[in-house]
Formats: structure tokens, sequence, C-alpha cells
């Protein structure tokens, strides 16, 4: 899939497709009920519509991608229904046979960003300012035997995440790995993330994962 975003709208990159590729492994229908949190470009949500969900809604805080996300389903065709608004916060009296969320992951010195093209990534000193906050709010809008896609850096902790999932009462574990360079923001934090012991001295690579979690009851 070729995507022209616009300005200010977070692109799809390599972690983007990894969670493609594991969205398409899912059982997707007519009746799965999909959320992707944190659109953006609305890859995601684009992917199951086209797998054939006919129940998908997209949340983005951004309006610009909330826009770019309802205009590229009009021009495809495609039933996505887009939500502006805080994670979640949205969709919170609704329940789903999966959620698929590419949040912002990445660790810096910076506070959290409420504007601007950074708080497409930026996540507060350890990078889970809002993984947190999904691994608490996502299990209860599963239906039973429903399931989360979430990728994250492994800079944030895998294990924390599944920690957490696991802890919500769902089944949870990493199923994809990808390793990749780092590319120009964690480039331009090397020296902020070797001081906070985040990364090894010289280190210039980070391993993305994929955590699947499913309610089974």
């Amino acid at each position: 899939m070729v995507f022209k975003t616009p300005p200010g709208v977070y692109a799809p990159q390599d972690d983007t497709w990894l969670l493609a590729d594991a969205l398409l492994r899912e059982n997707i229908g007519a009746d799965t009920a999909v959320l992707d949190v944190g659109t953006g470009s609305g890859a995601l949500a684009l992917a199951a519509a086209g797998r054939g969900a006919a129940q998908v809604t997209a949340v983005d805080v951004s309006p610009l991608a909330v826009g770019a996300t309802w205009l590229r389903a009009r021009l495809k065709g495609l039933p996505v229904r887009v939500l502006q608004g805080d994670l979640l916060t949205p969709v919170a009296d609704r329940r789903f046979d999966l959620i698929v969320t590419n949040p912002p992951y990445v660790p810096m010195a910076e506070r959290r960003l409420r504007r601007g093209r950074g708080v497409a990534w930026q996540a507060g000193a350890d990078g889970r300012a809002l993984l947190d906050r999904i691994c608490r709010d996502a299990p209860p809008l599963l239906r039973p035997g429903g399931a989360l896609l979430l990728v994250h850096s492994g800079l944030c902790g895998a294990d924390r995440t599944v920690e957490q999932l696991t802890g919500a009462g769902l089944r949870a574990a990493v199923t994809d790995r990808r390793t990749i360079p780092f590319g120009p923001v964690l480039r331009g934090q090397t020296p902020w993330l070797e001081s906070h012991g985040l990364i090894a001295p010289g280190e210039t690579k980070e391993e993305l994962v994929v955590i699947r979690a499913e309610r089974r009851t």
C-alpha cells in the first residue's frame, strides 16, 4: 500500500508495517468490530476495512490525522468511522473484537507535548506515557475472544507491557520482532538515551515488538 501522508500527520514506517503484518494474520470478517487507536495516516484502519471488516473505527487526537483518514477512506470506498479524541476516550462505551494501536513511544527528555509534530512520537522519559494508559484502558473494551495488537520499541520494555496486560486478565505475549536502524528522532536523542542507560554507548539500532493480548472470557 502506498500512502501520501499530509504534513503534520505520522507517516507509515517500519512499526506500522510490522503491525500491519500481524493484523493480516487475524481472522477478520464482516462482523468483526475493529478499533485503530492513534490512527495517524489511517493505514491500519484501512487495512482492516480492506480485509472485509464492516465495523472499523479510527481514533486520533490530531484533527489533521482525522481529516486525512476520513478522506482516504471515502476515496477508497471503505467503511471507516473516524473520531477525534484522546486515545480510547471517544469509544469508552463500546466493545471490539480487535484493537490495534501504534502509539507514541519514543523516550525523550522533554515534557509530554500537547501540540506540534512531536506529539506523534514523544512519550515521556520512559516512553510509556501512553502505553501504560492503553494497557489499563484497552482490556475492558475487548469482547470475549477479542485481541489487542500493540507495537512499540523494545526501549520501552516489552516485558512490562506483557505483565500489565496479563495482570488485566489477558493472555499476552510478544509475537513479532524486527530490528531497525535508529531513525532521525532517536539519532537526535542518542546522547540522552545513553546518559539514562536506555541504550549502550555506540548503539545505533532498536528492536520493534508487536504484543498480542487476547481476552479469553
